[in-house]
């Protein structure tokens, strides 16, 4: 049986380049400029998924990202990996959008795209970590939904997922159309090839505003997100510190001591 999935992705800054992100002390939010962009390491696993998923049972699969002109780029790989169709919110309307707002668009776009059998999502994002939007997103679809998934197996209209708890796991049926959030146990996301290249260069990136998803300038951005974020600030770490200068021996034989010492050996 084939089915319609759908990816959400977003591009967020490199987790590899994390020492230098920033924060707009007036604004607070992500300074992004002077750091790369990536696609959310966990959504690559959401879309590896999915692309499985589809090389299994057949169907096709399209990508939903919201963000700026620059998240075309994220589009693109996502593309280039096999997905079948990219769709790009983006409008400076929807500028400082808390998870709320994000979710609310999202799910007028996926519902513009059309009938869907299954959204998937990265569980969370190295920059925000919330895990909020894709609860959110199946409350605005009015779907099920099942997060932290590692396992999924889909037989006819029904999806059987593994999610994973603090010690163990839960084992969770669900009717489709569902939204899951997954983690990278999951799978290993594939690498582009060259003919997935050049065949994203050919497939044009949708991009939409919120009036083509029917959003208001009411539910979009700052004037949409009921979240205000109050302060932020960084934590100064300072820890006691020891050098020890020798021969290796007397190194070790030091070190020794000091963890005996501490441990109240």
């Amino acid at each position: 049986m084939p089915y319609e999935l759908v990816v959400c992705i977003k591009q967020v800054p490199d987790p590899r380049f994390i020492s230098r992100i920033r924060i707009n002390p007036e604004t607070k939010t992500i300074i992004r400029e002077g750091v790369p962009a990536v696609i959310n390491p966990l959504d690559k696993h959401a879309l590896e998924e999915a692309l499985r998923i589809r090389e299994q049972h057949g169907g096709r699969v399209t990508v939903v990202s919201m963000g700026p002109l620059q998240a075309e780029d994220a589009c693109k790989e996502a593309l280039a990996m096999g997905a079948d169709r990219a769709v790009l919110i983006t409008d400076r309307r929807l500028a400082g959008s808390d998870t709320l707002a994000t979710a609310l668009a999202l799910s007028k776009a996926i519902r513009r795209i059309g009938g869907f059998d299954l959204v998937l999502c990265g569980a969370e994002t190295v920059d925000g970590s919330t895990g909020q939007v894709p609860p959110q997103l199946a409350e605005f679809l009015g779907v099920p939904h099942v997060t932290r998934v590692f396992s999924l197996a889909l037989k006819g209209r029904e999806a059987e997922a593994k999610a994973a708890l603090e010690y163990g796991y839960r084992r969770v049926l669900l009717r489709l159309p569902a939204v899951v959030s997954v983690i990278r146990e999951i799978n290993e996301p594939r690498i582009p090839s060259v003919s997935g290249i050049l065949r994203a260069h050919q497939i044009p990136v949708e991009k939409w505003t919120i009036e083509d998803i029917g959003l208001s300038e009411d539910e979009a951005g700052i004037k949409g997100s009921p979240t205000i974020v109050s302060d932020v600030y960084e934590i100064e770490v300072r820890r006691k510190r020891e050098v020890f200068q020798g021969p290796p021996e007397e190194a070790a034989r030091w070190l020794f001591e000091r963890i005996v010492s501490v441990l109240g050996g």
